[in-house]
């Protein structure tokens, strides 16, 4: 049996590195009693399949977790045990990290590292008054290429990352500057929300960033990573769409 979890990463813990928090993961599971599946081999490791690494620093309402289970044992939840899960290892899990979402998925099911196809973010931008960040988000909506240099197997290479930036969005302002709401693609490379900040104004500063939903396209249709489709969190902002 494989168990997908949504879970958060927001307040202090957002300073916890990726793999950090994976080995968070490894002890709560023990302590909640989970039978977990482990791998063959001289140096057995509990299976256990996250998604896209979270910068540290930055906090997230839609991160994921696949747990194979032991099919094999007595201790395998039920399927109201499977219900109350969330809570059950919420209670366990430090400050900040919450379960909010739980369902029983395939075995063969595309992992979440290839499935996911983009990511929305809200994105603090420190010191900077919403009208000069609307004129930069139009800029690079209305551009036609935007073009950064990266590091690839330590040679320098040219990418355009306009395809990445599929909407972008000034929200208002915040105590601190500017929030603006970003939908990014992840998939071949990718955009990352310091790349982003960089095309606006290399000189800006991140202030709280916060990842709010992972989508995967299934025929074409966009769906959150957990069963059934949930409607973009964008919508609740005044987007500016990228054609």
């Amino acid at each position: 049996m494989r168990v997908r979890l949504r879970f958060t990463k927001t307040g202090k813990i957002r300073w916890t590195s990726h793999r950090d928090v994976a080995r968070v993961w490894e002890r709560v599971i023990r302590r909640v009693g989970l039978p977990v599946a482990y791998s063959q081999g001289f140096s057995p490791h509990p299976k256990l399949h996250f998604g896209l690494a979270l910068s540290t620093g930055h906090e997230s309402v839609a991160e994921f977790i696949d747990i194979d289970l032991d099919d094999d044992s007595p201790a395998l939840p039920s399927p109201d045990e499977l219900d109350a899960l969330p809570l059950r290892i919420s209670a366990a899990l430090p400050i900040g990290l919450e379960v909010t979402g739980c369902a029983v998925i395939p075995s063969n099911t595309t992992s979440l590292q290839q499935a996911v196809e983009s990511c929305e973010w809200d994105i603090e931008i420190r010191n900077v008054a919403p009208d000069a960040v609307e004129a930069a988000v139009a800029r690079v909506v209305a551009a036609d290429d935007l073009t950064i240099t990266r590091q690839r197997k330590g040679k320098d290479v040219t990418d355009d990352v306009r395809p990445y930036v599929l909407a972008l969005a000034v929200v208002g302002s915040t105590d601190a500057g500017t929030l603006v709401h970003a939908h990014l693609a992840t998939q071949p490379r990718g955009l990352r929300v310091s790349e982003l900040l960089a095309l606006l104004d290399p000189a800006w500063e991140e202030g709280l960033v916060r990842r709010t939903a992972q989508w995967t396209l299934i025929d074409g249709a966009r769906h959150e990573p957990l069963p059934g489709p949930v409607e973009p969190t964008s919508t609740s902002h005044a987007t500016v769409r990228a054609s």
